[in-house]
């Protein structure tokens, strides 16, 4: 599987990563068994990255995690990430340090490579929605401070919240990665969106994130399960989850994500699910792409996808033309 630098943090990460969230659900309510062979299979494909967090199945995805990397012992770079509640700005530090060491329980860990701010981020603080200011004076470094513990490597953020805060914060280049939404639905972190597109405008978060030296982990491909064009979920997969910088609802951004039917009936790609996986990794800020599985079949054919490379030139062209005719419709 082809490696990208994941910024300026030097490491190598597969293309395809393995997202250990509720969307997918496979490590948190799949049988153990499953979750030790779908781990198993990744590293055998080359994937390297595995991306888990406190919130998922409030902690059973890192306790999974942690029980199958015990087992197995593979070579992998592990992130995981702390969502704090509204805390008084004295205390942020502390919380984001206690966070830290139940993750590293759950996960049988005494470090992990990346450890990533979950919160959204806004101009000022607004309860669990978290202000520049904050970031900048208490988060980074309490950040710092762990770090030169040796807890972990590299530190990074959720990019999720306020366009103009995300960027402030991005242009500090002051983090090492950043998450970003970015898919079919809305190509705004890495292209410029025509006026009354119905989607937040990101304003080319991803060339700031370039610029900064950040590497970019590409979450929401799939816009939590809508670009596969249809309302089914597996029994293992969470609810329709909230759309984040998309549509208004889920529901909004499954009839959208029909209207790119065309890119499989005129033979760019044998499904919008593979449609998706492979225009995210034509922007070169791209350093990995964050899939959720149900089942192992999920993971085969994620990497299947990812192995044909990016869309043709034609095939971009047909999205952005697909995309413009989303212009001046309500979100």
């Amino acid at each position: 599987m082809e490696k990208r630098k994941l910024g300026r943090t030097g490491l190598d990460v597969s293309l395809l990563g393995f997202g250990c969230g509720a969307v997918g659900g496979l490590m948190i309510k799949g049988a153990a068994a499953d979750q030790e062979r779908a781990v198993a299979r990744a590293v055998e494909l080359g994937i390297n990255y595995f991306d888990t967090a406190q919130m998922y199945g409030n902690g059973e995805s890192e306790r999974n995690l942690g029980r199958v990397l015990k087992a197995l012992k593979p070579d992998v770079y592990v992130g995981t990430k702390v969502r704090l509640p509204p805390t008084e700005r004295s205390q942020i530090g502390q919380a984001i340090a206690a966070s830290l060491e139940a993750s590293l329980q759950r996960l049988q860990r005494d470090s992990v490579d990346l450890f990533q701010f979950h919160n959204a981020i806004v101009g000022t603080t607004k309860g669990a929605d978290y202000g520049v200011d904050a970031i900048l004076e208490e988060v980074i470094p309490a950040f710092e401070r762990l770090r030169d513990q040796g807890k972990f490597r590299f530190f990074g953020i959720t990019a999720n919240g306020e366009t103009a805060a995300l960027n402030r914060v991005i242009d500090a280049r002051r983090f090492d990665t950043g998450q970003a939404s970015y898919n079919l639905l809305n190509p705004s972190p890495g292209a410029p969106v025509p006026a009354g597109f119905p989607a937040q405008d990101y304003a080319n978060l991803l060339g700031h994130a370039q610029a900064a030296g950040m590497g970019i982990i590409n979450i929401r491909v799939l816009a939590g399960g809508a670009l596969s064009g249809t309302e089914e979920r597996h029994p293992l997969g969470s609810p329709p989850p909230a759309p984040i910088g998309s549509g208004s609802d889920y529901r909004r951004d499954v009839e959208r994500a029909r209207r790119f039917e065309p890119l499989v009936r005129e033979g760019h790609a044998d499904s919008i699910i593979e449609a998706s996986l492979r225009y995210v990794i034509a922007h070169p800020a791209v350093s990995t792409v964050l899939v959720g599985y149900s089942t192992m079949d999920h993971l085969e054919y994620a990497a299947r996808a990812l192995d044909k490379g990016p869309l043709s030139a034609a095939a971009l062209a047909r999205v952005a033309e697909i995309q413009g005719g989303f212009a001046g419709e309500p979100r």
